[in-house]
């Protein structure tokens, strides 16, 4: 019988013992190993170099039984985990997410003893997995569905500019130009040029810079199966698609919007570049006039026009219809052009007009803003990880299922800009004050 897996698990052991050593050494500046620390990883990097040695004689010795026509042993531990010779692709995927589920349900609940090969098929580092040391991963064409839900349906999520991270990152720092002001000698934070009559003698200029740091922060969602959910595959997996993926999809969006930065995406609206205009001085208590989307739309970079969008409380939609320009013989401009079939979610300047759950209450910062999400940069992890345990919920004759999705994010902006011309400071991000 194979022993295969005994012997991925055994390095998967040695590999954590020694990633742990390092952060360990890590931890504690100008320190190095010890004679016995030096000794001990020695001694772990010459074992996992024998258990390197034996898996291919194992893995080329099950390679030749079945193209012998030997047949092999398939019970759990007999062949290797996520082992793809002699199956096509196909065999190693899960034809739905509620399968996938099952089949992480039968593992937890034999103690390890039923173990379908598409799970660690599914996971990432295949070849590596150890159940016991944080679950499995969502298989990848799941998990993408998921991903997809979150960036591609959301209406503020789609419009960020997202950024994966690899695998063993935990966050990402972007050298980003420091520039507050557009004045001569400020552009590119310091650049400038000169007509060559302007001075005897030139200046040398140079850009500045700053350093903009995303990490990783951990969405998680917990969801409780019934044994009647789980005898039927195809449900478990329409709840869990829809469910979680609307759950995260609506906090990931919640964190961009309004997110403190504090374990968390920095929303804009908590951004440092957030401009909040001031209401117009006729502004009654909870409306809005033509001169509050005109002074907002002032304070908008001419170069963001073409991206932004409005996000509105659903209850400030009432107060776009009346907006409009001009009077008299010459007519009036209508600012707000209502949803119609052409156009569903209304305009307003030209941009679209969007109402949210994620805006503040009607007369209070942030019931309605004009933002350029171009300029908001999200990070994440790739996959959610899920992981299941049949203890936490035992009386309730439930499984528990946990899904967790690392993610940072904040504007690209740290401070509004000041124009060549002008007094009036400029951003991506535009909200209007509270109007009591």
């Amino acid at each position: 019988m194979s022993n295969i897996k005994a012997l991925r698990q055994r390095k998967a052991e040695l590999v954590a013992a020694q990633r742990k050593m390092l952060g360990t050494l890590a931890a504690e500046d100008d320190r190095e190993f010890t004679e016995a620390e030096a000794s001990t990883y020695k001694a772990n990097t010459d074992k996992l170099e024998s258990l390197e040695r034996k898996l291919e004689t194992e893995e080329k010795l099950l390679e030749y039984e079945r193209s012998a026509g030997i047949p092999v042993d398939e019970t759990p531990g007999a062949q290797a985990a996520g082992t793809t010779a002699g199956k096509g692709g196909d065999d190693l995927k899960f034809k739905s997410i509620g399968e996938e589920l099952l089949a992480v349900v039968n593992y937890t609940r034999s103690n390890g003893r039923k173990v379908d090969q598409r799970l660690f098929a599914a996971a990432s580092g295949a070849s590596e997995a150890v159940p016991s040391d944080g679950g499995f991963l969502v298989q990848k064409d799941f998990s993408s569905e998921i991903l997809k839900r979150v960036y591609e349906t959301g209406q503020i999520s789609s419009r960020v500019r997202r950024i994966p991270i690899s695998s063993v990152a935990n966050g990402l720092k972007i050298n980003a130009v420091d520039e507050t002001s557009r004045a001569d000698g400020s552009r590119w934070g310091g650049v400038q040029s000169y007509w060559a009559n302007e001075a005897d003698a030139l200046t040398g200029t140079k850009p500045k810079f700053r350093q903009i740091e995303l990490n990783l922060s951990k969405l998680t969602a917990l969801y409780y199966a019934t044994d009647e959910v789980l005898q039927d595959a195809e449900a478990l997996g329409a709840i869990f698609t829809e469910a979680f993926s609307e759950e995260m999809s609506f906090k990931v969006e919640e964190s961009i919007f309004n997110g403190s930065g504090a374990g968390q995406p920095l929303g804009f609206m908590n951004s440092p570049a957030l401009i909040t205009v001031a209401k117009d001085s006729g502004d009654s208590t909870a409306t809005v006039s033509t001169n509050d989307i005109l002074n907002m739309w002032e304070r908008l970079p001419a170069r963001s026009r073409a991206n932004a969008v409005w996000f509105i409380n659903q209850d400030v939609e009432k107060s776009l219809y009346p907006l409009t320009l001009g009077s008299g013989s010459l007519g009036q401009i209508l600012l707000f052009t209502p949803p119609n079939t052409n156009n569903p979610q209304g305009m307003l300047m030209g941009r679209p007009v969007i109402p949210t759950e994620h805006n503040a209450t009607l007369g209070t910062p942030g019931d309605i803003v004009l933002v350029d999400l171009a300029q908001y940069i999200m990070i994440d992890k790739g996959a959610p990880r899920q992981d299941s345990s049949m203890h936490v919920r035992f009386l309730n004759d439930e499984m528990v299922f946990r899904t967790t999705y690392r993610v940072d994010g904040q504007g690209w902006w740290n401070k509004a800009l000041t124009p060549k011309n002008g007094t009036n400071t400029q951003s991506p991000f535009v909200a209007l004050a509270t109007r009591p």
